[in-house]
């Protein structure tokens, strides 16, 4: 842990305990000056402080950790740069926010997303309509799948709540690893008095895969899904049994503003919990640091796809028992994100796309093979990015099928404790592959790839030169 000054935190822990500093001295055990210097960030926080701190008041040490400081600063970057004041705010002073008052930062932010969010949403609405945005007067609320997605990143993408007590029905239940399937529709038959049924293509609905009669007590699951697919449902259907009542408090989060956001984070929290039903978290996490997260053997050990296996290794951040921080996200051909999950400071800008460098994309021309990168972001963060294509084929011939590219990444920091790292250069800085958070907020003027200015920067024209390949008549 670097020396970190962060006094205005402490004070606000203070206040917040309605403590004085001399009381909140005595708890910790050092002088009132002492404290009081702290919070004047005349010294630092130190790690036995720290320490004290969670065991006096139970809080997350990640609100004093760097890489939340570090995902700050991003946010805030990318604020600004969209904003137009990027040149006018240098990064010192950034820090120096993100540091000293990251709640009036986290305030910025969320102003300026849900501004930019009107704005984009408008101008759709108005471009569908073929008329000027201008003549279109309240911009509509956010997306019900926006307000899910910022509920699980302001999360780092772990539900303790809902790991917990799946870890505690895996152990009670003597699910064991291997055929989880059968275990759980014996607990659902054996505890719910529920029967499941396998129904062909034509007997389900489009692409569902599962259907609940509750008042026959039946759960229909489709013929197409493989074993641990048909487990992954099962217990998504215990946890809608079993812990309603934690998805409703869970979903009472101000975050989820709109009836439609609530109801789709709970299928998405009934999901989290499924996946901890059949990656458990203490049998899993054993597991990835002894296989050094081969996603492959996890997947042979415990019966599900590589997806399944990408999007738990994303989730590991329970206090005092942490996995690698894994940022997971999945693609289509076209770009478009269908997945992003985080569990550390990795920031990819969510306008202008993203990177067409990313070996995401590359993944698309070798299908089925491994691919990994040490990916460099423009403010000297260098990642190991692992990229791979998956397909979900489960019609006939001539049926269009789907193929996604899933990357999976993590610091270069981390590298060291991963499989994917054989054979590649850790240390040598010049083998990072420069990439970007999307074009719009990309800081590089040289990139190749280039497909239009950022925002809020001025293009310049030189008839002399080609500076600007998007815009080059051909």
């Amino acid at each position: 842990m670097r020396k970190a000054f962060m006094g205005m935190r402490l004070q606000r822990l203070r206040e917040e305990r309605g403590l004085t500093q001399a009381a909140l001295a005595r708890t910790l055990e050092i002088s009132p000056s002492y404290l009081n210097q702290m919070e004047r960030n005349q010294r630092p926080l130190t790690v036995p402080v720290l320490l004290r701190i969670n065991a006096a008041f139970g809080v997350d040490v990640q609100l004093f950790s760097e890489d939340e400081e570090a995902r700050l600063i991003a946010d805030l970057r990318e604020t600004l740069s969209e904003s137009g004041t990027g040149d006018t705010i240098t990064l010192s002073e950034i820090k120096g926010l993100a540091a000293d008052m990251p709640m009036i930062g986290h305030a910025l932010i969320t102003l300026h997303r849900r501004a930019r969010g009107a704005t984009e949403r408008l101008e759709a609405m108005a471009a569908s309509l073929g008329v000027p945005a201008e003549s279109l007067g309240v911009a509509p609320p956010p997306m019900p799948y926006e307000e899910v997605r910022d509920f699980f990143y302001d999360r780092h993408n772990h539900v303790a709540e809902l790991d917990e007590a799946a870890e505690r029905l895996f152990l009670d239940a003597d699910l064991g690893i291997g055929a989880m399937d059968i275990s759980l529709e014996r607990l659902l038959r054996d505890r719910h008095g529920i029967r499941v049924v396998i129904q062909g293509r034509d007997d389900m609905a489009g692409n569902e895969h599962r259907r609940f009669d509750g008042d026959q007590r039946v759960l229909y699951l489709s013929r197409a899904l493989e074993a641990g697919q048909r487990a992954f449902q099962m217990a998504t259907q215990l946890a809608f049994l079993d812990h309603s009542a934690l998805l409703d408090a869970l979903v009472g989060s101000p975050r989820l503003a709109s009836a439609e956001a609530r109801a789709l984070a709970r299928i998405g929290l009934a999901n989290y919990y499924a996946g901890a039903l059949i990656l458990p978290y203490g049998e899993f996490l054993s597991a990835a640091e002894r296989l050094r997260y081969d996603v492959d053997l996890l997947g042979e050990m415990f019966g599900v796809g590589v997806e399944t296996i990408c999007h738990r290794l994303s989730t590991l951040q329970r206090s005092g028992a942490r996995g690698v921080p894994f940022f997971f996200i999945r693609v289509d051909r076209a770009g478009n994100i269908s997945k992003r999950q985080s569990a550390t400071d990795f920031h990819f800008s969510r306008v202008g796309g993203t990177c067409p460098l990313w070996n995401v994309y590359a993944a698309f021309a070798s299908p089925g093979r491994v691919l990994t990168q040490i990916a460099q972001m423009p403010d000297g963060r260098t990642y190991l990015w692992v990229a791979r294509t998956v397909c979900h084929n489960r019609g006939g011939f001539g049926v269009p099928g789907k193929t996604f590219a899933i990357g999976l990444g993590c610091d270069l920091r981390h590298a060291d404790r991963l499989v994917y790292a054989r054979g590649l250069n850790l240390s040598d800085a010049s083998t990072a592959t420069p990439i970007g958070a999307g074009c719009k907020v990309c800081e590089r003027p040289a990139c190749p790839q280039r497909a239009f200015p950022p925002l809020g920067k001025g293009l310049i024209v030189d008839e002399r030169r080609s500076l600007f390949e998007p815009y080059r008549a051909t």
